[in-house]
């Protein structure tokens, strides 16, 4: 199974756009999101443009619009959580969630192989005991480079993409 992870997409939906064209060629199968969405019209946009599932937590920059969303649970193709999430993908319990302070909790926790997170904008990865953190970095390209990353499930690999060097 193959996964795309992003965050901090900040309403950059020229950016956006290339992700999912990209899941779409790869056969991504579910897209996690570590917040910073910003609206509505951006998530109406990611939902309408993808379809497999998305999993969205909640950052520091989403307007009231989504936010309005966290009682629905779902919305559309998109699962929301507002503080963080979980989920079982494939063999692996992860979760997701906006900050790093929050993802290295979690990891503490010793209940998930993965958790990944946003905001600082910079791509990072690092082994905290068991558990894989991982940042995807920024949709956006505010601050670093515009990257999301894939997870390969079979083989457990990363890879980080660089959204400028898609066609």
């Amino acid at each position: 199974m193959l996964i795309a992870i992003t965050s901090d997409i900040h309403n950059n939906e020229v950016n956006l756009k290339k992700v999912l064209d990209h899941c779409r060629k790869n056969k991504v199968q579910t897209i996690v999101c570590c917040g910073d969405i910003a609206s509505k019209e951006t998530l109406d946009f990611m939902c309408d443009n993808f379809s497999g599932n998305i999993l969205l937590t909640f950052g520091n920059a989403e307007y009231d619009d989504l936010r309005d969303l966290a009682k629905e649970k779902q919305y559309k193709n998109c699962y929301i959580f507002s503080k963080f999430g979980e989920a079982n993908l494939e063999k692996y319990p992860i979760a997701f969630v906006h900050y790093p302070d929050r993802a290295k909790e979690l990891a503490r926790t010793g209940r998930y192989t993965h958790v990944f997170y946003g905001h600082t904008h910079k791509p990072w990865e690092v082994m905290s005991g068991n558990c894989k953190l991982l940042n995807p970095g920024t949709t956006a390209g505010e601050i670093y480079p515009p990257t999301f990353a894939l997870w390969e499930t079979k083989e457990n690999k990363f890879s980080l993409i660089r959204i400028h060097e898609l066609k």
